[in-house]
Formats: C-alpha cells, sequence, structure tokens
C-alpha cells in the first residue's frame, strides 16, 4: 500500500513524514493541532515540534502503511514504524479539520 491510497490531508503527511520534513510535518497540523503518542499529549505546535524532534520526525522515523480504515470520525492507518527511536506495528489515528490535521493519536497497532 502506498501513501497515495489514503485519503488527504493524510496521505501527503505520510509522504511528509517519510522524507523526514520537519517544517512540512507542523505545517500539517492546525495552529491548535495535537498529537497524542500513547497517552502523552503535546497540542499546539510548539510541544508537537519538541516531540517530533526527538521521537518522530528528529528519529529519521518512516512508516509503511498496511491498513487504512474510517473509525468514526477519524481516519486510521496502520503500518509498519521504524526509527532510531521505537520499531513495530502502529496505529495512527487522525482528525481532520479541512485540509490540516487537528489530531493524531499513535498506538500499537
Amino acid at each position: 500500500m502506498s501513501s497515495t491510497d489514503i485519503p488527504e490531508p493524510v496521505g501527503s503527511f505520510v509522504e511528509t513524514v517519510n522524507r523526514h520534513d520537519g517544517a512540512g510535518f507542523l505545517q500539517a497540523f492546525t495552529a491548535d493541532g495535537a498529537v497524542d503518542d500513547w497517552g502523552r499529549t503535546f497540542t499546539g505546535r510548539e510541544e508537537i515540534k519538541a516531540w517530533s524532534d526527538k521521537e518522530f520526525i528528529g528519529s529519521e522515523g518512516t512508516l509503511t502503511p498496511e491498513e487504512v480504515f474510517t473509525d468514526g470520525d477519524e481516519l486510521v492507518v496502520v503500518g509498519d514504524w521504524r526509527s532510531n527511536h521505537a520499531n513495530g506495528r502502529s496505529r495512527f489515528a487522525f482528525r481532520t479539520e479541512g485540509d490540516k490535521i487537528a489530531e493524531m493519536t499513535i498506538r500499537e497497532g
């Protein structure tokens, strides 16, 4: 499965992450967007950047999507996450507002 099989704006987001594009990653979120990484929540681009610099983009992570489906108002991408910080099958649930990501929740896949 490729990121082109994933509805926008999440498909482009996955491509941005896999390119390790930190600026593009942050711009994909709404100004008050949030990341819930296994129960730790980071709200707003400043907090998201601090988290991502260490654990996401900064750890040179890549996501290989394996499943895509909707769950209520969320788009869910399950795939193999590989980085210098953590590895394994992961579930990324996205809530979007227009062409931006309002919330990304990461759990075990």
